[in-house]
């Protein structure tokens, strides 16, 4: 008998024996195998954000001994699915943060702003307004342009002239600051933060200027005729020897690499580490046409909240061209570009001492030269 429970004990022990080395090769087999993702809880979902190990795939597709059965068929449409997934997520940000992705929209345009978002597009030309008349005549242009520059479209209440304020329709000064109280200029006077430039060429009336630099105002004047490059006349008044370019504003010209001594408005406010001017004041003996396209065209308009300008009439202006109609219709349609920049006309003055030609012709009793004073109405400086 004690034989019997011997072999019976023995047989017992090979069988356990033999049936853990079965189990032991089950395992194996199933951490071996393509599919053991499966067995790991590691099948991919394709809400998940996980890009997937390929290489397990790639090798698969690669032995030719063992084919494709549809297992492997459904399994390689999920991944492509899940790369599509991952790869449109990654580029739209707003909707990796609808399906609970950890990065939201804030956080990606931190990181790597995206391109182009706020530029605005740059143009090289003015909008042209349409013909005063059908037949474009030159008198129905110059009797539009000239009632639009005679008749302002605001009223300031009061005005600076000489350090004094008076009210500007019974002065009749030719160069007048807006200092109403809707705008910011009268305050920004008080807190001694307003800032001015000044364009000129060489002789003009600098008493505005004074006045200002007196009151408090940070007073920058550009006369590319003085001997040094920047001097310091008193407490807040500078003299720097640049120009302002008038030239075609071609994008493709650097704007800091324009010609000696004179750079675009925009690369001047760069170099400076200036972000608005309270007020700028021009007499350019006819480069202003040019200077006021290039002030809307490099988008530097918004910068500024009064703007001064005299304005020569006796002909068209430098690298303004075409017959005199087109000359008038440009004039006309620039200073619309001012209004849709939210300028509107608060002075204007008639210089009776300058010949009193328009374009070399004795048309509708007009001035070779006005003084127009404009006032940005959603102009707030920062």
């Amino acid at each position: 008998m004690s034989k019997d429970k011997f072999r019976k004990a023995f047989a017992l022990r090979i069988c356990l024996i033999f049936t853990t080395l079965l189990i032991a090769v089950q395992i194996y087999m199933e951490f071996s195998s393509p599919q053991s993702s499966s067995f790991l809880g590691r099948q991919p979902n394709p809400d998940s954000h996980d890009v997937p190990d390929l290489s397990g795939d790639q090798g698969r597709r690669r032995s030719e001994g063992r084919g494709a059965d549809q297992t492997d068929l459904s399994r390689d449409m999920v991944i492509k699915r899940q790369v599509s997934f991952v790869r449109r997520m990654k580029r739209d940000p707003v909707a990796m943060a609808a399906v609970g992705g950890t990065e939201s929209p804030g956080k990606l345009a931190d990181c790597c702003p995206l391109q182009h978002q706020y530029r605005k597009s740059q143009r090289w030309h003015i909008d042209l307004q349409p013909w005063a008349s059908p037949n474009h005549s030159l008198k129905d242009e110059a009797k539009r342009f000239l009632d639009y520059i005679t008749s302002p479209q605001i009223s300031c209440g009061n005005a600076l002239e000489k350090g004094v304020i008076n009210n500007p329709w019974i002065t009749g000064s030719s160069w007048l600051a807006c200092l109403d109280g809707r705008y910011s200029l009268a305050q920004q006077i008080k807190r001694k933060q307003c800032r001015v430039y000044s364009l000129g060429l060489g002789s003009e009336d600098k008493q505005l200027e004074v006045s200002l630099a007196k009151a408090g105002c940070e007073v920058h004047c550009f006369n590319p005729s003085i001997k040094v490059p920047h001097v310091q006349e008193a407490k807040q008044l500078w003299h720097h020897r640049l120009s302002i370019d008038w030239r075609d504003p071609n994008p493709a010209i650097p704007p800091n690499k324009q010609h000696s001594n004179t750079k675009k408005l925009g690369a001047i406010l760069n170099d400076f580490g200036h972000r608005k001017i309270d007020v700028l004041k021009a007499d350019m003996e006819s480069a202003e046409w040019k200077i006021l396209e290039n002030l809307v065209l490099e988008n530097v308009i918004d910068k500024i909240g009064q703007l001064l300008f005299e304005v020569h009439l006796h002909w068209p202006g430098f690298e303004v061209s075409g017959d005199d109609s087109t000359v008038v219709r440009y004039w006309y349609s620039l200073l619309k570009e001012l209004e849709s920049s939210h300028f509107r006309l608060f002075h204007s003055h008639r210089d009776d001492s300058k010949p009193q030609v328009f374009l070399q012709k004795n048309l509708l009793n007009a001035s070779s030269s006005y003084t127009l004073s404009w006032v940005n109405t959603k102009w707030r400086h920062q």
